[in-house]
């Protein structure tokens, strides 16, 4: 695309403020729905903007249909409850949710089933939802949001709210005001999920060994991907293949490439078994993400950056607010592969589809290890902006544990911290960074969350 742009200048107007409330939520991932029901339940009047169609982020309109396991690494004790593991229990009403045994991939969702539980959590509490909405800009007073414009079919409109919850994952509102934003040097590469009919009918084809013989040819690189079962649908596969090497998703360009290429990737693979695979066999893309999974882009500067050795050595914090026991898996940026690093100090390397892994240790054996770790309060608060808090992917930590803490259910919890430090500011009329940790996390577990170290 050209870099030489010219500019237009756009006429100044009066922009309709069409709500007015307590918390607005920017994001409607599960993370940032999480933010906005923990608000509403502490008696907040609630907004949440969304740009897709329906609320859940990755997990919906991403595909990605695996919560990861809820207790430590022994699987023995509790580490993560509250609204992840209430929304697990309402999905197993509608026989929406499989148990897997396995002590990493806990969950296996119906994540359409999810799209409407999500809908029923927000309007249960007379949330306000803006779906097919856009966050465009925020409006200043001093340090101090005063508003947010947004774009949706009504056209250019403002919401006015006392506190605001940037759950965007791109933190879309935390670079608008300015602060300080860094990302790694090789960004962890996107994936375009698929859902895919037939595979289990190819016998003893191998259609992974065709993919690595003959992708080349379709214009695939060496990869390593995976796949899982979706509740009741036996016959289908939740399919992550293959990455969008060099990708940047925060870019608009590079983002849009991406999405197209995510997809000739998924037809290629079918291709590959198509020519390859036994005559006959009837093997068919059933879904393709409304959005390409995007795994990291760039992060916010906030009181404290959780650094990997926090992660790795289950280091203990004074204001912890969330829990996770979720491996580190870095997605090679540079080729196949994807290291994984447990807290047990083992490591696994896996390189190209179809090969087995290079199992050796990142450090020695200790005499205890840990089986979890912890995600401090401060990581969320930028603190230059008093009425500002992040949830979700863009807080405040270094590549290595990013790589464990980003997936779905440690930043859910994120999203409850948020919700909750937002209400304690605004019965306080304080600001985020004011919010005392331990009355924090004392709310958090009253209202379900496990947190330990209380007295």
């Amino acid at each position: 695309m050209n870099s030489i742009r010219h500019t237009i200048h756009e006429l100044g107007r009066d922009i309709p403020v069409i709500l007015e409330t307590d918390i607005c939520v920017v994001g409607g991932s599960c993370t940032g729905v999480f933010a906005a029901v923990r608000a509403a339940r502490l008696g907040a009047k609630v907004a949440i903007i969304e740009k897709h169609n329906c609320f859940g982020g990755v997990a919906t309109s991403g595909n990605v249909n695996i919560w990861h396991s809820l207790r430590d690494t022994t699987g023995q004790r509790p580490i993560i409850s509250g609204l992840t593991l209430e929304v697990i229990e309402r999905l197993k009403k509608r026989d929406a949710v499989t148990e897997t045994g396995d002590c990493i991939n806990a969950y296996q969702l119906n994540t359409e089933e999810l799209k409407i539980e999500l809908d029923e959590l927000i309007m249960e509490h007379r949330i306000t939802p803006f779906l097919h909405t856009f966050y465009a800009a925020p409006i200043m007073d001093g340090p101090t949001i005063q508003a947010i414009v947004i774009e949706n079919k009504n056209g250019r409109q403002a919401i006015r709210a006392r506190y605001f919850v940037d759950a965007s994952g791109d933190a879309d509102l935390a670079l608008d005001l300015g602060l300080p934003s860094y990302a790694s040097e090789s960004m962890q590469p996107p994936t375009t999920c698929s859902k895919i009919q037939g595979l289990d009918r190819l016998g003893t084809f191998d259609w992974q060994a065709a993919v690595r013989e003959h992708g080349e040819e379709f214009g695939l690189k060496n990869d390593y991907g995976w796949g899982t079962a979706i509740p009741h649908l036996s016959d289908i596969q939740l399919r992550a293949d293959t990455h969008v090497f060099g990708t940047d998703t925060s870019d608009g360009d590079q983002l849009s490439k991406a999405e197209i290429e995510g997809r000739r990737q998924v037809r290629a693979i079918m291709d590959v078994i198509r020519k390859y695979g036994p005559a006959g066999t009837e093997v068919t893309l059933v879904d393709l993400a409304a959005t390409i999974g995007a795994r990291e882009t760039r992060r916010i500067a906030a009181a404290y950056r959780i650094t990997g050795d926090d992660v790795l050595c289950g280091r203990p914090f004074p204001d912890t607010i969330a829990n996770g026991s979720y491996r580190v898996d870095i997605h090679h940026s540079d080729g196949s592969g994807i290291t994984f690093r447990y807290l047990d100090g083992t490591e696994a390397i896996m390189g190209e589809r179809g090969q087995p892994p290079r199992i050796g240790r990142w450090r020695e054996p200790l005499a205890e290890n840990p089986t979890y770790y912890q995600i401090p309060f401060r990581s969320l608060v930028p603190g230059r902006v008093p009425n500002l808090i992040l949830a979700g992917r863009m807080l405040d930590a270094d590549s290595l544990a990013f790589s464990a803490i980003r997936v779905m259910v440690n930043m859910n919890q994120t999203g409850e911290a948020a919700g909750v430090a937002c209400m304690m500011a605004l019965e306080n009329n304080s600001s985020i960074s004011e919010v005392d940790p331990l009355a924090l996390r004392k709310k958090l577990v009253s209202g379900g969350s496990i947190l330990y170290g209380l007295s």
